[in-house]
């Protein structure tokens, strides 16, 4: 399965792609794009416009976004959000389901902590994917989104499945559990 990871910033998007193989991950692909100055529509268009020609390119069959974090500025936190919001856009548009998950899903799959710095990120997704160096901080940190959905996608299935069924052994051993705040809870 081919994911396609997003790190949303108005100035500089990060985009990472990486292919699951049972529980192989191999990189793809990654990079930014960039926004550059100018007026916010025009900047939300280059953001729309790159990550579609991202899925185009690659065509992945998922896609995964990092959410949004509150800034102590609430104006940047609104830029950021508009943003995600083009982005999350042109995965639609390429009829791509986009799962979400808060920075510190994204460190806690990675590296083991919540509370990773953006150089230990870096340095386990270049371990995890065996890359020869050290991707950009964008980049890593739109890989660590792929990562992190690769990882989180199966237990999703199987909790979405866990309804199904009349028992609770046709169901399996996720039925009456549910997802909150990141975790599994009954």
């Amino acid at each position: 399965m081919i994911i396609l990871g997003i790190d949303p910033g108005l100035r500089t998007t990060g985009f990472g792609v990486i292919h699951k193989q049972g529980a192989k991950l191999r990189y793809i692909a990654s990079g930014t794009i960039k926004s550059g100055e100018g007026s916010l529509p025009a900047r939300l268009k280059v953001i729309l416009d790159g990550v579609a020609e991202v899925a185009r390119l690659y065509r992945p069959e998922c896609a995964a976004i990092e959410q949004v974090f509150v800034n102590v500025n609430p104006q940047s936190t609104l830029l950021l959000g508009q943003a995600r919001g083009a982005a999350i856009c042109a995965l639609v548009s390429a009829e791509l389901s986009v799962a979400e998950y808060s920075p510190t899903q994204v460190k806690q799959a990675v590296v083991g902590t919540g509370r990773a710095v953006k150089a230990q990120v870096q340095d386990m997704v270049a371990r995890l994917l065996s890359l020869p160096g050290l991707p950009g901080t964008d980049a890593a940190d739109a890989l660590g989104v792929a990562i992190c959905h690769a990882h989180s996608r199966e237990t999703l299935t199987l909790i979405a499945g866990a309804g199904q069924g009349t028992t609770t052994a046709a169901r399996g051993p996720l039925a009456g559990l549910r997802m909150k705040n990141g975790r599994l809870v009954g």
